[in-house]
Formats: C-alpha cells, structure tokens, sequence
C-alpha cells in the first residue's frame, strides 16, 4: 500500500512557520532553547516522535501558537517532523539557529504562504515527500517590480 495526500497548514493567514525534520526526542527542547533567545518572540512548536511512545511533543511560550502546532501535527503524523509556528519574529530571524541544531536534518519550508505538504503513507507510517508553498508566479518582474522590492526590503529594514 502505498498512498499520496496533500495534507493543508491550517493557520491564520499572514502567520508564519517552519517545517522540517529532526531524528531525536530532545529536538522539542533544543528548538525550544533556540527559539525563546529571540527578543519579542511569541511561538508554539510541536515534535511528531516516530518510536518508542510516538507521541506528539509540544512547546513553546504561547499557549494559542502551541495548540495551532499540536493540531498541524496531528493532521501531518509524519515521524520525526516539527512544525513552528511564529509571531513577532519571522523565519529570516531565526531559520539558521534552528539549522544548526544538532538533530535537525532538513527544512522543508519557512513561509507565511498557504502551504500543502505532500505526504506518503505506507503500512508503516507517513513521510513528508515535500510542500507546495503558495501560488504559481504571474511572470517576471519588470523594472517597476524590482524598485518595488528594493523598497520594500529596505522600509522593513532588511537591506540598508
């Protein structure tokens, strides 16, 4: 048996988030960690664990954002997946700490988009195969476009 779903991130619409995998039952913690260093951080994460217990471990310093981890999870069951869902920081603040924790292996995604994560389910278990994250492009940007994106980047200070 061997079976594809599009599984949704249910989420509110501007909220963003990261997912990715890990292989330990300390990555919830370590993440943890990582996460509540970030000044003005507000962030719930959960941990799907793919042996012993199998339980979905969660985390975080807001309430709302855990429950909206914990309920993306459970929707996925994919072992050894985690999802962050965060607020007063975004993905750019923080994806490179959380690449550099020991446990994490991969980042799927880190977007604000509506996103669809394609899974595979066998006897086994689910597996995370990889995300559609927002929509097609509407074509090339042209020079109105990129003095668009010049500006924007450096009004929310990204740039100088």
């Amino acid at each position: 048996m061997l079976e594809f779903k599009a599984v949704p991130i249910n989420k509110p619409d501007e909220m963003n988030f990261i997912l990715g995998q890990s292989h330990f039952i300390k990555t919830v913690e370590d993440l943890y960690e990582v996460l509540i260093n970030v000044p003005g951080i507000k962030f719930g994460l959960a941990f799907c664990e793919a042996s012993g217990k199998r339980k979905v471990r969660v985390e975080g310093n807001n309430a709302l954002l855990k429950e909206l981890a914990c309920k993306n999870a459970l929707q996925l069951s994919c072992g050894h997946s985690f999802i962050i869902f965060l607020e007063g920081a975004f993905p750019v603040n923080v994806l490179n700490a959380v690449k550099n924790v020991p446990e994490v292996c991969n980042i799927y995604c880190a977007t604000a988009n509506p996103a669809e994560v394609i899974i595979a389910e066998t006897q086994k278990g689910r597996g995370i195969l990889g995300v559609i994250d927002g929509a097609v492009p509407d074509g090339v940007e042209d020079a109105a476009d990129i003095s668009w994106r010049k500006e924007l980047l450096r009004k929310i200070g990204y740039k100088l």
